[in-house]
């Protein structure tokens, strides 16, 4: 995709605390500013009345802040709404032009450079696969494909890149015989600072999250999110990785590993004890494909453009199943989860595959004892890592903590 033209996302947040108390007015009225920017990104459109009311902030402090933000671009007007009395409400709305930010999405079969608008757009992408990753083949990719793509783009648009988010998984020289790197070529991550050695070739700010947290904030943003406070997320991408949700913010625990569910054991085919990522996994499907003389490589050509491959294509969505069954059951036994939340780097139909057959296995399994969440897809989608990525800028400079933001709507539709 190389239009400024795309499907609609929002963006995703990264943990921005409220200012301490004592902080001073600039600081205040920063964070009121971003309040208001958040509301109105959540709902869409809102007016004056409606942010006043959503917000708790008085009617004469959201007049001066949206005639700031409108001034400053970041928000534009909708056609007057007339009511049975009084003046016409006049909703705002983001501005989708205003901002700009890249987002890198590295796996351990590819990675894709987009650039994203305001509302969460991807406006163009680049794309490229690999036998496994390399430090400085990703560096080449990010710096020429910024290039690339910041020449698509005149001097106003360029001056609205807000900076660049990382998605990237961790630790991958512990991976590298599933991913077939020759012994010892992963070695070279362990002394690779990549947020930093991105950050000394590019001019824009850098951020950096695990790949399958950034999926799964933007599941909890602009997903099923909404409906569902508390949910258990799972990404099947060349391994499988996810995330937790609990009262409407990522929980990521004391090491912020909370929510790895790659090493969750189940049992096998065999009843031989297994980490969830030594089944539920695309490098799984990509490894049967080998073994019965199938080219994987269109697997990682692009994440919608799969085809079915049959047999053992079928194999590898029953044989996912069953292990998630098992890791929902568990998850389920630990925290009471509304929802256990499928997704991956595969076209719709696998998804609506893979969600359906795990539906079916879990209601073979014993269930005394357990509150079953809801099992369901994703909305988001294959582009959830980058999409994550490229809203970290965005938030750290312009949005409000997306738990804060329902701690702040709650509290004012209460008082």
């Amino acid at each position: 995709m190389s239009s400024l033209d795309g499907p609609e996302h929002t963006p995703v947040p990264p943990p921005i605390l409220n200012p301490a108390g004592g902080a001073n007015q600039v600081r205040v009225r920063a964070y009121n500013e971003r309040l208001v920017l958040s509301l109105v990104r959540l709902y869409g459109t809102l007016s004056k009345a409606d942010i006043a009311r959503r917000s708790g902030l008085s009617a004469q402090t959201v007049s001066v802040i949206m005639r700031v933000l409108e001034k400053e671009g970041l928000l534009s007007r909708g056609e007057p709404v007339r009511g049975r009395v009084g003046q016409p409400s006049i909703p705002m709305h983001i501005n989708p032009d205003a901002v700009y930010s890249f987002g890198l999405k590295m796996g351990r079969r590819s990675a894709d450079l987009v650039l994203m608008d305001f509302v969460g757009r991807i406006r163009m992408q680049l794309h490229r696969t690999y036998a496994y990753p390399l430090p400085d083949e990703i560096l080449a990719f990010v710096t020429s494909g910024i290039r690339e793509l910041e020449d698509r783009l005149d001097d106003k648009q360029r001056s609205r890149i807000a900076g660049l988010g990382i998605a990237a998984p961790f630790e991958l020289w512990n991976w590298a015989e599933e991913v077939g790197a020759p012994p010892g070529a992963m070695e070279v991550w362990r002394d690779v600072d990549l947020q930093a050695d991105i950050a000394a070739r590019v001019s824009h700010p850098v951020f950096m999250q695990n790949d399958a947290t950034s999926a799964c904030g933007a599941e909890l943003v602009f997903g099923v999110g909404p409906s569902y406070p508390d949910f258990v997320y799972f990404f099947i991408g060349s391994f499988i990785g996810g995330g937790i949700v609990l009262n409407s913010a990522i929980f990521s625990g004391r090491t912020g590993t909370a929510g790895a569910i790659g090493p969750l054991p189940v049992r096998g085919k065999n009843g031989e004890t297994m980490q969830l990522l030594e089944i539920a996994s695309i490098f799984v499907l990509e490894n049967m494909l080998r073994e019965r003389g199938i080219d994987p490589e269109p697997l990682w050509y692009s994440a919608d453009g799969w085809v079915d491959f049959g047999e053992p294509m079928e194999a590898w969505i029953q044989d996912s199943a069953k292990a998630l069954a098992q890791a929902i059951v568990a998850a389920a036994s630990i925290v009471d989860f509304s929802a256990a939340v499928i997704d991956g780097g595969f076209p719709d139909w696998v998804r609506s595959r893979v969600v359906q057959a795990t539906i079916d296995e879990a209601a073979k399994l014993d269930l005394q004892g357990v509150v079953m969440p809801e099992i369901i897809e994703g909305a988001v989608g294959a582009q959830a890592r980058a999409i994550g990525g490229a809203s970290l800028p965005i938030f750290a400079r312009y949005l409000t903590d997306q738990n804060v933001l329902f701690k702040e709507v709650d509290h004012a539709e209460r008082t």
